[in-house]
């Protein structure tokens, strides 16, 4: 036991001054108080109102947290987040030190979901979507627009899911899991189908093709369809992973963190890249060749969808992973060749490789769904590893996600505004 935590046993029962728990924590009195600031320790008015106390098992916590986490985290570099789910090393990436792509093509969505949330893998496991909160779900999405966005029906159905939840609040982890199990489904299955003879049991693959195309899947589609939701679970700090948590390290109960995440989704330089990889591929199709349609994007000032990423320097192993698939898929010879002459005609000019979005996309123009499909694709799959890191935050100091602001305004004392003539 150090003297610290020696000096911490001798304080049970009662509570500390905020000079005993600067001596716990091995800071100055001030820095106690910034703690209290920023959410870290909850602090009391003494007993006449002088001064401030401490409950001595908070001090003890949070003394033991700084001891095991690194200095940067603490001070100016609050963002750089220590994370245990996905490493990407090499143009390879982990998840829980195992490679992540041979994971997706050798286990379901389902069983890759139980990994990273658990490290632990449920071969045969399948969610299934409780009555209430999937006839909630279904209720409030069935009330929107016809023209709304998959990510707008995707985080509707969260919301309502999290009101017929009276326990969301609870963020222990056997909870949190339990909640995912439950939520991915209920999302799922309050998107309209569009397959007329549609099942809602099995694998959530089979379920979510029924909402994305009105043909019959054959095994080797819905294979491609199951690893693609597993290879894109998770991918280190994307912008909306970051978000998710933020609204963890707030406390944000999980419904609320994948909403969180939705919202940030549905940005054009994020979720909704497949899609525009998607509208390309058909138009290449439509004009027989490549070279105008990549002309067209260039002269329009934008970059062609589906090729590089700043992660990798060589190839994206999930679109490795997924052509390889689309490979054996019957229907999907002219996206894939609409894709090959994409890569080859910009290849003249500059080294990019295909990524995941345009692997994304011949998946969705051979399976006859539409261009926001892939959106959908991306949402279902990556609220796996957006539920993974809210319990990885919810096990951190609450409210650390929060950077300081530098101020470049006028500096004070300014006059008071005065009202404009108008």
């Amino acid at each position: 036991m150090t003297d610290q935590e020696a000096g911490a046993a001798t304080h049970e029962g009662r509570r500390i001054s905020t000079k005993e728990a600067a001596e716990l924590l091995g800071v100055k009195p001030e820095t106690v108080y910034a703690y209290v600031s920023r959410g870290q320790l909850n602090s009391r008015r003494g007993p006449g109102g002088r001064g401030s106390t401490f409950d001595p098992k908070e001090v003890r916590a949070l003394a033991h947290r700084n001891r095991r986490e690194p200095a940067a985290a603490t001070t100016a570099n609050e963002l750089s987040v220590r994370t245990r789910i996905t490493l990407i090393d090499k143009d390879r990436y982990y998840f829980r030190g195992v490679d992540a792509a041979e994971l997706a093509l050798r286990h379901s969505y389902e069983e890759v979901a139980e990994w990273l949330w658990t490290g632990v893998l449920r071969p045969g496991i399948h969610f299934t979507a409780p009555p209430e909160p999937a006839g909630a779900a279904r209720l409030a999405v069935r009330a929107l627009p016809a023209h709304c966005a998959p990510t707008d029906r995707l985080r509707v159905a969260a919301i309502s899911a999290a009101a017929a939840d009276p326990l969301r609040f609870d963020l222990s982890e056997e909870a949190v899991v339990g909640t995912a199990r439950t939520l991915i489904p209920t999302m799922v299955a309050a998107l309209p189908p569009v397959l007329a003879t549609h099942r809602d049991g099995g694998p959530l693959a089979g379920r979510l093709w029924a909402r994305l195309s009105g043909r019959k899947p054959d095994e080797a589609s819905l294979h491609a369809l199951d690893t693609a939701l597993a290879l894109l679970v998770d991918h280190d700090l994307a912008a909306s992973t970051l978000a998710v948590r933020v609204a963890a390290s707030a406390r944000a109960h999980p419904y609320a963190a994948v909403s969180a995440g939705l919202g940030v989704l549905e940005g054009p330089l994020h979720g909704a890249a497949s899609g525009l990889a998607h509208r390309m591929l058909v138009e290449v199709l439509d004009r027989g060749t490549a070279a105008p349609v990549v002309a067209d994007e260039l002269r329009a000032g934008r970059r062609v969808p589906g090729l590089g990423h700043r992660l990798y320097a060589g190839e994206d192993p999930r679109a490795q992973a997924l052509f390889g698939l689309l490979e054996v898929m019957p229907k999907a010879g002219p996206a894939l060749a609409a894709a090959r002459d994409v890569v080859a005609t910009t290849a003249r000019h500059t080294d990019l490789h295909a990524n995941v979005d345009l692997a994304l996309a011949v998946l969705t123009v051979s399976s006859g769904m539409p261009a926001e499909a892939g959106e959908t694709v991306f949402a279902v799959a990556r609220t796996v590893g957006w539920i993974a890191h809210a319990l990885e935050e919810y096990e951190e100091r609450p409210m650390r996600m929060r950077p300081v602001g530098q101020y470049v305004g006028q500096r004070p004392p300014q006059p008071l505004p005065t009202k404009q003539d108008t």
